[in-house]
């Protein structure tokens, strides 16, 4: 089954929801595993979910058209984003495979803190080079190397063969999982575009959760992405991920901020979690917490690797997983040096997915009431790609840049790609352009 049936499937939606999708072909993305079908699914669904709640507010039925080359030039955006005309250095010089004694390891270092923990945990110093990383990890096992890395709080994988088994059971478990509760059933607010009048709080960084929100936003909703301070961010990453969104700064831990984050959280009607559950649920924010103190809210959830206690609270960023799961081997050039897919494929498709749980899950709440839950991981993406059809082993590069647009804002010019989901009527480009991170007040837009 397409990505588009299953998660249909997963969100209790009618099966002839699939066929308003007009197909014009599939996202021009080369790769051995099927990632042009997956892109092109995952973008799809979101639209369809978005016009699932048009029909029911009377607006009829929209055809979704979401064209190839946009939902290419969205997954690749990092290649097409530049500030002034001046691309970002989209990877660390730490970030990347390196052999061991015994195999590969795929290591991310794009965050400073991340860098620093991998480091020490290997007895290098904090400004060590990549030949320095390299050297200490040939002469490491992978496993050890791991689980020091790990310990310290850094961030790598083996790249492994992949486990067909385990990719097995987690397909038979769908692409989103959903859980609802009791609640009061809350109205959809006026307005033209499908989330109108819906306040959405941003818990999420990296690609995944900010392509969520950032769709949400597409389609009308108020997003305000709120980071802590204290936990420093990649400027171009969150501008190329933060378009028709906006962004404040409250530390949780601290009275005051967690007094504004509590009078915001009252007044939500989506809140999407991209941290570990731990540490939500040390600030009160577990989506038990949630159901508990906003009833009828809607919480949509992100993970690296899923939610059983094994795994839920591992660190992980999509080039991890691909190491992992086995895509890395199934992308080699030449079965000797592990791959990788031509663009961060589970992270994208995972926030298209997430968004579309989400608006599944507002209309659901609109129409019956209730709490509800919605959730996906980048590993269940992976595994849902590694059980799909093959894909295009020949490498193509066409040029996308007629699909970005240039906005004068507060960072700079900004160039960045336009959105990829699109139905009949849908906006052709985000609300505004992306704010700087931290830049916006703690408030909820007027209604």
């Amino acid at each position: 089954m397409t990505v588009l049936g299953v998660a249909l499937a997963d969100l209790g939606e009618a099966e002839t929801a699939a066929s308003r999708v007009e197909s014009i072909g599939p996202a021009p993305l080369a790769s051995r595993l099927g990632v042009a079908a997956l892109a092109q699914g995952s973008v799809d669904t979101a639209a369809v979910a978005a016009t699932l709640i048009l029909e029911e507010r009377g607006a009829g039925t929209r055809a979704v058209r979401s064209d190839p080359r946009r939902v290419a030039a969205a997954y690749g955006s990092e290649r097409l984003f530049t500030i002034d005309g001046t691309p970002p250095a989209v990877w660390a010089a730490l970030s990347g495979f390196f052999p061991t004694v015994d195999g590969w390891l795929r290591t991310h270092a794009n965050y400073p803190h991340h860098a620093k923990r991998l480091t020490g945990a290997l007895g290098l110093p904090d400004d060590a080079t990549r030949e320095q990383l390299g050297d200490a990890l040939a002469r490491t096992r992978a496993t050890e190397a791991v689980r020091r890395i790990r310990a310290a709080g850094g961030v790598a994988a083996e790249a492994r063969p992949g486990d067909p088994a385990e990719d097995r059971r987690r397909t038979s478990a769908g692409i989103l999982a959903r859980q609802s509760f009791a609640g009061p059933r809350r109205p959809w607010m006026d307005g033209e575009l499908p989330l109108a009048g819906i306040r959405v709080l941003d818990l999420t960084r990296v690609i995944a959760g900010p392509v969520a929100t950032r769709t949400l936003a597409l389609f009308g909703a108020d997003v305000l992405r709120v980071d802590s301070p204290r936990l420093p961010e990649i400027g171009w990453q969150h501008l190329d991920g933060g378009a028709g969104k906006r962004s404040t700064l409250l530390d949780l831990e601290a009275s005051g901020d967690r007094g504004r984050f509590d009078a915001l959280l009252a007044d939500a009607d989506v809140i999407v979690l991209g941290y570990r559950p731990s540490g939500l649920a040390r600030l009160g924010l577990s989506p038990a917490d949630l159901v508990a103190r906003v009833p009828g809210i809607v919480i949509a959830r992100l993970s690296a690797w899923g939610f059983d206690d094994g795994d839920a609270d591992r660190r992980g960023f999509d080039s991890i997983v691909q190491a992992a799961s086995g895509i890395a081997w199934k992308e080699s050039a030449d079965g000797r040096v592990p791959g990788a897919l031509p663009v961060q494929a589970l992270d994208h498709s995972a926030g298209y997915l997430l968004a579309a749980g989400a608006m599944s899950a507002l209309r659901r709440q609109r129409s019956q009431g209730g709490t509800h839950v919605v959730a996906t991981s980048l590993r269940q993406v992976a595994a849902h790609l590694l059980s799909s059809p093959a894909g295009r082993a020949v490498e193509v590069d066409p040029d996308l840049s007629d699909q970005t647009v240039s906005h004068q804002s507060a960072s700079g010019l900004l160039r960045y790609a336009l959105p990829a989901p699109s139905y009949a009527g849908s906006p052709a480009d985000f609300a505004h352009p992306p704010h700087p991170w931290g830049s916006d007040v703690a408030k909820w837009l007027p209604r």
